[in-house]
């Protein structure tokens, strides 16, 4: 079955001035444009395109890979707007619509909004909607334990830290008392789940938590003397302030961190540096 707004993989049937025609199951042929055929391509190979509707609503394929599909939520930016609604970048030739309708406030030019993409029931168009909320679905707790990974988009501020979409799917809160990263709307960070509430959302940290928070952080710790070319001015006395600035974790990691290569015999410490061991 044809996914609209999604990857497919296509056969090419024929070739036609404009391009390649592919067949497409229930809805018969659709044309991937000449721009994405490639010169090796002929009758008979399959290819991997997205499919989704042309300036005149028609099924085309592309090639290119935009920057969200159906089902996802994006930080995107408005192109142009008009009488009807907001036009969206989202990596292809045509822009994404956001009728008037689905803004939580007038979209401007130039700004960029978080939106989820779905395919509109009334008039079977891709659309985004900026009021995502009506989007998320509840958690389920037993799918989300104490420390299990979970990829976060910060969504917006809030007094008690940013709140967060986690894993595409559920409303999320990331504390600012849990926070030493500079965070933005828009951003995409992995991290973990602290708890599952009652009503569905997702209590949540950046990175890991637990043994595992310290176990990756050594790591990082050794990838960065690396690159440091085996020397960091760091000790278990500099400062927290700028331990949080260069490495984005606490004190209390960083000293753990070091603890765990110190005994592993990776590293060397010395007033006011480590060093990798020779």
């Amino acid at each position: 079955m044809l996914k609209l707004g999604d990857f497919n993989t296509l056969r090419v049937t024929r070739f036609i001035d404009y391009g390649a025609m592919l067949e497409a199951g229930d809805v018969g042929e659709i044309l991937m444009p000449k721009s994405y055929v490639s010169p090796e391509l002929k009758v008979g190979d399959d290819v991997r395109v997205f499919v989704y509707l042309d300036q005149e609503e028609r099924l085309v394929a592309t090639t290119e890979t935009p920057l969200a599909r159906v089902g996802d939520f994006a930080y995107l930016r408005v192109n142009w707007v008009n009488r009807y609604g907001a036009f969206l970048h989202w990596g292809l030739m045509k822009d994404l619509f956001c009728p008037f309708r689905e803004q939580r406030k007038t979209m401007e030019v130039g700004k960029s909004y978080i939106v989820h993409i779905y395919i509109d029931r009334e008039t079977g168009r891709l659309v985004a909607s900026a009021k995502v909320d009506k989007f998320l679905q509840p958690a389920e707790p037993h799918l989300y334990p104490r420390a299990k990974a979970a990829d976060l988009l910060i969504w917006q501020k809030s007094p008690l830290g940013f709140k967060v979409i986690v894993d595409n799917r559920h409303s999320g809160m990331l504390y600012d008392r849990d926070l030493l990263l500079s965070l933005h709307t828009g951003d995409r960070i992995e991290g973990s789940v602290i708890q599952c509430r009652p009503d569905g959302k997702l209590d949540v940290a950046a990175g890991s938590i637990g043994k595992a928070r310290f176990r990756d952080f050594a790591d990082t710790l050794l990838q960065e003397l690396r690159a440091a070319g085996g020397t960091l001015p760091f000790c278990d006395k500099s400062d927290a302030a700028d331990i949080a600035t260069r490495f984005g974790v606490s004190k209390k990691t960083f000293k753990r961190a070091v603890g765990t290569l110190y005994k592993a015999q990776k590293i060397e410490l010395h007033e006011g540096s480590i060093t990798l061991k020779a």
